[in-house]
């Protein structure tokens, strides 16, 4: 997935660290954040691939068990190809939410592609699913509760929780 605009509301915030220079920080959905384990806990990997260099992404994506980390790549192609290299899969079998133009070239070569309900119109047209809500607001839960429904793993979740 993406990150700012999906995992995020797409703020990015500078404030002043300890030693008084800035340090950026962004705002995580907790919801994202427990479905991301649930994918885990199923064995289904996930990551990002982000145009931008963060500490808090690479916080998040650590606190989320995300196997994929790729920050500072525009040019996300060659970075799918790696890690479809790497988990021994093909497109058909590669979910990818986005929301802005540079994530519709993955959401092209993949299965299952996801656009978020504050991305770009031309994103929205080229999804196989747009999200109910919006990135940074649990558009990443909504997805994964898609996926795993799709996989069978919805009601062992529930079950889990005593939500049935």
């Amino acid at each position: 997935m993406d990150v700012d605009g999906v995992l995020t509301d797409g703020r990015i915030y500078f404030v002043p660290g300890p030693n008084s220079e800035m340090v950026e920080t962004k705002g995580f959905d907790s919801q994202d954040g427990i479905a991301l384990h649930w994918l885990a806990w199923k064995g289904i990997p996930s990551g990002v691939i982000s145009g931008r260099d963060s500490p808090a992404t690479t916080e998040r994506a650590r606190q989320a068990k995300m196997k994929y980390v790729y920050q500072g790549h525009i040019e996300k192609i060659p970075i799918l190809e790696e890690i479809m290299a790497d988990a021994g899969v093909d497109r058909s079998q590669v979910a990818y939410i986005g929301d802005d133009l540079t994530d519709l070239v993955v959401m092209r070569r993949v299965g299952f592609s996801i656009a978020t309900a504050n991305a770009r119109p031309e994103v929205k047209a080229a999804a196989d699913y747009v999200t109910t809500t919006p990135g940074g607001a649990g558009a990443v839960r909504e997805a994964i509760e898609v996926i795993l429904r799709a996989q069978g793993f919805w009601q062992e979740i529930l079950d889990k929780y005593e939500a049935t």
